[in-house]
């Protein structure tokens, strides 16, 4: 049997565990109806507003460490929450739920009378908190923390908190009951005391409890946010508040730092980590600031996708992108957003992971889909794309790879606008379409004789269908420009160019099953396909599917390596683990050492190379 008080009573709850706070809600519900408007009085709206607020200064302190770009020079851990984390601390607000109905209890009981009545602020209270803080919350900390970490305790209890490598703010509230309770405790026993001595009032709840989770969150946050030089001017402060790089030595050695803000009982104890300011000094002057290898700059999507990134939501972000219910009401924060990115921001750092020890990173042009099709915006892309490349190459990056449209043809060539106009770089441009090309190829049938390509004179288009010529493969190149068909058709060896056929209307495609898809296509030209159709896509954004008769697949994509670290959130619309095959493709092309850019057209030759170093270095298909 599980020891008592080891798991969470509503595990099973999932997402309806909100519904415990259901009954606070009929409570604020009742007195809205008695009182003809808001209950501002009211200790059940002030405690559901304290949950709500309580969770977002997690959320708040959540966001900014993950802001990379921001953050990556100051970071205790440099390495990247993985998904196995991410589930393992799934339910990190349980405590949030749990001191809410133990409020809530208060509340209704008889051990704090006059709550009801409380001024809205008595100065003497912070005092006094402070004081019971002191002299009493943190030493029981100090010397409870200590005893969990004792068998069998430790196994019983406290294990599943330290097993998690890299601490960040949502860590600190993952645990089990017991480590719950025991820090309801030390935070409310200092609340308590004011109240029963007359000098409670709502101010003093408020400022409180969220100064309490301020600086646990900020603890656990994994970035130094204070100066090792404001320690040094003022050494007694090192013994009065923790620092991140304090923490994470106790979370990863386990034998010392016990205490909960305060080092003076480390001190006393002797439990001091005597590496705790020397390292805290060398984190915040940018020991772990690494330079990448590999870099793929992507770009934004669209404005709903914008929020689904690591510093935002990460219940979101470790999915596959979908457009969620509750990310409607941000979307006007999301489009401010996109406007600053418009006027102000510059290419940044938005993720990172390690594969064979190697540091790779995603980086991101501030730009939205839809501006690389406003012919004004196609100078100040560029610009963009290119300094991202000239401060890889400054900073000895080996391989950078682009992303969806920053290597549409019409914007760049391809890069090749690029490496013609720097052809002294060091750092390789790729991008990546050779790969592309490789996995929806390997993604037909055997058996096939016929295809009906659209989007079929694009780069991926005109490497597909020279590709399946030369296998006798009959491909419906859907174009209305002959001279650009003819140019493709030239290039295949004499013997095949029959395969190659010139259509101008989806009705020639009707007798046709598979279809591949280039170019976006409504629901009225998907009519024409006939019933079993399977249409194979590298359009971006993927076609919606309006055929139940029919079978779509998804972007082509590549699953990453068993052994890349750190990977933690969905890259757009992919599963877990799962990249897009031009970020697979320069992968692959920094992995084998190749010294050549990638950039212009697909070379059909090494479209077979590619594929089997892909599967070579262990990418596998999605």
């Amino acid at each position: 049997m599980a020891p008592p008080l080891s798991s969470w009573p509503w595990a099973s709850l999932g997402i309806y565990k909100y519904l415990l706070l259901g009954p606070l809600v009929w409570k604020v519900a009742q007195e809205w109806a008695e009182q003809g408007g808001p209950p501002l009085g009211s200790w059940w709206l002030h405690l559901l507003v304290l949950f709500s607020a309580r969770g977002l200064t997690y959320q708040f302190w959540f966001s900014y460490s993950n802001m990379l770009w921001l953050t990556r020079r100051r970071r205790v851990v440099p390495d990247g929450v993985d998904f196995q984390q991410v589930d393992h601390e799934w339910d990190w607000d349980n405590f949030l739920i749990l001191q809410t109905l133990i409020g809530a209890w208060a509340v209704n009981g008889p051990l704090l009378p006059g709550l009801k009545h409380l001024c809205l602020w008595d100065p003497r209270g912070p005092a006094i908190a402070l004081l019971l803080h002191v002299g009493f919350s943190e030493p029981v900390f100090y010397w409870a923390h200590r005893a969990l970490h004792r068998a069998p305790l430790f196994g019983q209890y406290h294990a599943g908190h330290h097993s998690t490598p890299v601490t960040q703010p949502l860590t600190a509230g993952f645990g089990t009951p017991v480590e719950a309770l025991l820090l309801t405790l030390t935070m409310g026993v200092p609340l308590a005391g004011a109240f029963l001595m007359g000098a409670g009032s709502v101010g003093l709840v408020y400022v409180h409890l969220l100064a309490f989770d301020y600086l646990r969150s900020m603890g656990y946050s994994n970035v130094e946010v204070v100066s090792h030089r404001v320690f040094q001017k003022l050494p007694p402060l090192r013994y009065l508040i923790y620092t991140p790089t304090y923490l994470s030595l106790h979370h990863r050695e386990k034998d010392c730092n016990f205490c909960l803000f305060m080092p003076l009982f480390d001190v006393l104890g002797g439990t001091l980590s005597p590496k705790s300011w020397e390292l805290q000094k060398e984190i915040y002057q940018g020991k772990n600031d690494g330079v990448p290898e590999f870099v793929f700059l992507a770009h934004v999507v669209d404005i709903m996708s914008s929020m689904h990134v690591p510093f935002v939501l990460r219940s979101i972000s470790s999915l596959p992108f979908e457009n969620h219910l509750v990310l409607l009401p941000f979307w006007p924060v999301a489009f401010t957003g996109m406007l600053l990115m418009w006027c102000l921001s510059k290419t940044f750092l938005v993720s990172s992971y390690r594969l064979r020890g190697r540091l790779h990173q995603m980086w991101t042009v501030p730009r939205h889909g839809f501006q690389y099709f406003i012919p004004a915006a196609k100078r100040g892309i560029n610009h963009h794309i290119e300094l991202a490349i000239l401060r890889a190459d400054r900073m000895g990056v080996k391989v950078l790879s682009l992303a969806a449209l920053n290597k549409n043809e019409a914007l760049n060539g391809g890069g090749t606008l690029f490496v013609e106009r720097h052809p002294d770089l060091r750092v390789r441009v790729v991008h990546g379409n050779t790969l592309t090309a490789a996995v929806i190829l390997n993604e037909i049938p055997t058996n096939t004789k016929d295809v009906f390509l659209t989007g079929a004179t694009s780069k991926l288009g005109r490497a597909i269908a020279l590709y399946l010529c030369r296998k006798k493969i009959k491909v419906m190149m859907l174009t209305m420009s002959s001279e650009r068909f003819l140019k493709i058709q030239r290039e295949a060896p004499p013997e095949f160019q029959q395969y190659l056929v010139q259509v101008t209307k989806y009705q020639a495609a009707q007798n046709c099953k598979t279809w591949l898809v280039g170019k976006w296509l409504s629901p009225r030209e998907q009519r024409w396909a006939a019933p079993g159709t399977h249409f194979h896509q590298f359009v971006v954004p993927p076609i919606i599917g309006f055929r139940r008769d029919c079978t779509y697949g998804k972007l082509a994509a590549m699953r990453l390596p068993k052994d890349v670290q750190g990977v933690g959130s969905c890259e757009y619309t992919m599963e877990r683990g799962v990249v897009h095959a031009c970020h697979a493709g320069g992968v692959v092309h920094f992995l084998e050492g190749w010294e050549h850019h990638e950039v212009g057209a697909i070379d059909v030759d090494r479209i077979d190379v590619v594929w089997k170093a892909a599967l070579k270095h262990g990418f596998t298909p999605s």
